[in-house]
């Protein structure tokens, strides 16, 4: 066998006896894998090998004949004598079953691909993926009475999304736990591979540096090589994990700096949401890089509008000669709902022509259409899980309507233009909360537990009727919607919207505990809640955490059909590339 790099100790090495433990392999057991995609092929050994000893296997063929490459044989990657295989970059174009042994002359471990083909020619001309991060189907219940109205029991109309024909549960859990975070959900969609959490693009393993972990290909990756245009519009921070996960590979979500480069990297088309400092050189004021390189004036050499204020990108999305655009509205994350149009807290003041997801998505729908052969887009309403974090119903809750407004322009467009786009709405994961009735402020005694009403005694919120834009424009009514969360730190509940500002229900104390927040201790009403998160060490929570429940999946448009059932969250990517044939022998480079 021959490897590209031997051991430099390799007769010291051999003299070791190896562990009896097995080898660990990276794509991992029943792993689906595109073909025509790209990804890192990993053995881990538990300890030193000798080169001469290590063999490994596709369908009982040596691995070159199938994958044409010398593998990188590191002799001790982890400082402890343990050694592993390498192969960067390998396809498998031709679909079935493989099953790849790996061994190191004394043990052998298996595991088995089912490599996938998709159809020979799209059922779809573009695809849209809508993803309300931690929207839960408690969000979209509220969000549904609120928007619509109800009276006798009947809503007065639906949502954009209940709409779509197509719906599915998704399975949310990664390769290392039941409850996910927003990184390797995403990651799960624009891959088709399990992963663990905070990872993007890579498999985890023992890797010591977050970027040397095995990769796969991404959306953003396969679709641009197949010519389609691509983009990836949030109101979170451009870096986070959900729009990172179009293009990134790296073991930790918060290396917003090197996801900064990957963007660049890839150049996908349209990239829009907040996060500019680390856009900005070291020497800038506010500036988060460690390096003296301008992200923006590279984007801008490259042939990228670049726009800070929701003016300009219109500006910018309505010349026809804009096919590029990068867009940073906020050093952080972006104002919600219900900042933006109403209660003008958070960063408005700051950032006071900051565009909301809706005009992101029109704008960035404007760009990318102009290409003729076809667009992937990812919409991400991601405040909807940052103030179910924070425990704020009201934001939340404006958030998801506002994911809808975007479904119902989406929509409108794809009908006005050729019926040809697939349109997906899911959530990455889901938080803990309910619809357990409602909180009347007229209702007897000062006591706000005794003003929630359940069953019968809950009747209907009175908020006004929605505006023109679909979101009614008070929330501090008399009879609200009371909307709870069920995994919680120490707090205080106030029983009412936060018209000052987005809630921080815990905060840490000078022994490093993390305990309620007494600025709401004196609120009228207000009621100390002992939470049942942990709240001393690592773990302690200042806020409320993912929950493993499944999510929805609603979908319409061409290659809808394959939504149904329960699935995991891995078949979403499936179903992309199958309505956009991405596996196809364009996706491998050949004609």
């Amino acid at each position: 066998m021959r490897f590209a790099r031997l051991p430099v100790a390799a007769a010291l090495l051999a003299a070791v006896c190896l562990p009896a433990a097995a080898q660990t392999l990276y794509p991992i057991n029943r792993a689906e894998i595109l073909a025509g995609s790209r990804f890192d092929l990993k053995v881990e050994f538990p300890g030193p090998v000798d080169a001469a000893s290590v063999k490994l296997t596709l369908n009982g063929q040596d691995y070159h004949k199938l994958l044409g490459k010398s593998a990188s044989l590191i002799p001790d990657e982890t400082g402890k004598g343990a050694s592993s295989l390498i192969l960067r970059d390998v396809t498998l174009t031709k679909p079935g079953q493989y099953s790849v042994e790996a061994s190191d002359g004394t043990n052998t471990r298996k595991v088995v691909w089912n490599v996938y083909a998709t159809p020979a020619k799209p059922v779809a001309k573009n695809v849209i993926l809508f993803i309300g991060d931690g929207f839960s189907v408690a969000h979209r219940t509220a969000a549904r009475i609120l928007s619509q109205g109800i009276e006798d029991g009947k809503l007065k109309g639906k949502l954009a999304m209940d709409e779509l024909p197509a719906m599915a549960l998704l399975s949310t859990q990664g390769t290392d736990s039941i409850i996910t975070d927003s990184a390797n959900a995403a990651h799960a969609y624009t891959t088709g591979h399990k992963s663990c959490v905070n990872a993007l693009g890579v498999y985890c393993s023992r890797a010591a540096n977050s970027l040397d972990h095995p990769k796969v290909e991404t959306l953003g990756e396969l679709a641009k090589r197949n010519g389609l245009a691509v983009g990836a519009v949030t109101n979170s921070e451009i870096e986070d994990a959900t729009p990172a996960a179009m293009v990134a590979h790296t073991r930790r979500r918060s290396d917003f700096n090197d996801i900064v480069k990957m963007f660049y990297d890839t150049k996908i088309d349209v990239i829009m949401g907040g996060g500019s400092p680390n856009f900005l050189p070291k020497s800038t004021p506010g500036s988060k890089r460690t390096d003296e390189v301008d992200y923006i004036e590279q984007f801008k050499g490259a042939g990228y509008a670049f726009t800070t204020t929701k003016a300009e990108m219109a500006a910018a999305a309505d010349d026809k000669k804009t096919t590029r655009l990068l867009g940073l509205y906020n050093t952080g994350n972006i104002d919600g709902a219900l900042d933006l149009k109403f209660l003008k807290k958070g960063s408005v003041s700051k950032f006071p022509d900051q565009p909301d997801v809706v005009e992101e998505m029109k704008a960035a729908i404007k760009i990318l259409s102009r290409n003729k052969k076809g667009f992937v887009l990812m919409v991400e309403s991601a405040r909807i899980d940052k103030y179910s974090h924070s425990m704020d119903a009201e934001r939340a809750i404006y958030d998801t309507i506002m994911l809808d407004k975007a479904v119902a322009e989406a929509k409108r467009w794809s009908k006005a233009n050729g019926n040809n786009t697939l349109i997906l709405v899911t959530a990455d994961h889901s938080h803990g909360v309910s619809v357990v009735g409602t909180v009347n402020d007229d209702a007897p005694g000062s006591d706000m537990r005794n003003k929630i009403g359940t069953y019968e005694d809950a009747g209907f919120p009175n908020y006004p009727a929605p505006n023109a834009e679909g979101y009614p424009e008070k929330v501090d009514v008399s009879k609200r919607i009371r909307l709870v969360f069920a995994n919680t730190p120490d707090y205080y509940e106030t029983f009412r919207p936060y018209l000052d500002g987005e809630n921080v229900p815990a905060i840490k104390n000078a022994e490093g505990v993390m305990v309620a927040n007494e600025k709401y201790k004196d609120v009228p009403g207000a009621v100390f809640r002992t939470g049942n998160l942990p709240n001393v060490g690592p773990r302690g929570a200042n806020q409320g955490v993912h929950t493993g429940d499944d999510v929805v999946l609603t979908a319409g448009g061409p290659g809808s059909a394959a939504v149904h059932g329960q699935m995991e969250n891995t078949d979403l990517f499936r179903v992309i590339a199958d309505a956009l044939a991405l596996g196809k022998p364009a996706a491998t480079g050949k004609k």
